[in-house]
Order: C-alpha cells, then structure tokens, then sequence
C-alpha cells in the first residue's frame, strides 16, 4: 500500500517510553498515596520523616510548616538530575571515583610507582687541560684563541673521511 503524492508519510518513533525515570509507587493492585515515586523522593521521604520525628521538640512551636516544607521537597526531587544522571547514578559515580587509586590506572590495574632501589657510581674529578681558558689561582676565565677544528665532526663525515685515507670501500 502505498501513498498518494499528495499525502506526508507518518513515522512514529515509541523510544520516549523508555526514558521515564525508575519509579516505584504500584505494588500488585495498591498504588502509594500521590504517587508513584522516584528513588530519590523516597529516600527524602523516609529520611525526612525521620528527622522531623527525631527533632519534634525543637520545631513543635512552629506548627505545621516543617512538614509542609518536608512535602515540598519530596516533590522538589522528583526530577532531580545531576549532570544529567540520577542521585544515585552520580552519587556510584563519585564513590567509585573515591575508590580509584590516586595515581590511577594503566591497562585496567592500579598504577603504582616502582620500588626505590639504591643506585651507586663513580666519577672522577680531574685538573683541566691547560688549553681550557682557565687560570688554576683566580678561577676566571681567560681570553684565549678559540678552538679550530680541524676535520670532519660527525660520525659520518669521519667515517668516509677514513674511507677516503685508506683508499675507498674497496
């Protein structure tokens, strides 16, 4: 079956049904209250119920506003989004980031720094040639010719160089 020329082609696309949030609210035949809830709504549900029990003496004079400001964030929660995750998503993520060795990881194991070891050498110090520019009595520096080199200074400018002396490659 195809469409005529004068009709749009319709696609519908049903991916947005799995881009609502992890609620809970239904269980078996009875749903919760104003429902359903965001792991994160029950989390400052039971946690906020508690505190308002605990500290019952300390805000009793003030009526009825702490729990209207315990509702109030319960629903405050409900699409709550850091950097675009989930509470709990980004709360695993800075746990694990807590957990992860401070130098971090190479090839998926724990970078560590390598055991000190003893390292020994020897060094000589000698006099300096006489043709360095430097007096033995002042320590400064004299004025001298400079060096003239004579011949080739690379590796491989001296290399032919006693090719050629010898008498080539041959």
């Amino acid at each position: 079956m195809s469409a005529s020329p004068g009709q749009a082609r319709v696609a519908r696309v049903y991916t947005s049904a799995r881009r609502h949030p992890w609620v809970l609210g239904k269980l078996g035949d009875w749903t919760l209250p104003f429902g359903p809830y965001t792991p994160a709504q029950l989390m400052v549900m039971t946690g906020g119920a508690m505190v308002l029990i605990k500290t019952f003496s300390w805000w009793s004079w003030l009526g009825p506003l702490p729990v209207a400001g315990w509702g109030l964030s319960i629903w405050a929660v409900r699409g709550a989004k850091i950097g675009g995750r989930s509470p709990f998503a980004a709360a695993m993520g800075w746990l694990t980031l807590a957990a992860l060795h401070p130098a971090g990881r190479i090839g998926g194991r724990a970078a560590r720094d390598r055991r000190p070891r003893l390292l020994t050498g020897v060094f000589v110090i000698e006099a300096a040639p006489a043709g360095t520019g430097l007096t033995a009595a002042t320590g400064r520096a004299r004025k001298c010719a400079p060096a003239q080199r004579s011949g080739p200074v690379s590796g491989l400018a001296q290399l032919l160089q006693r090719a050629d002396a010898a008498g080539g490659w041959a």
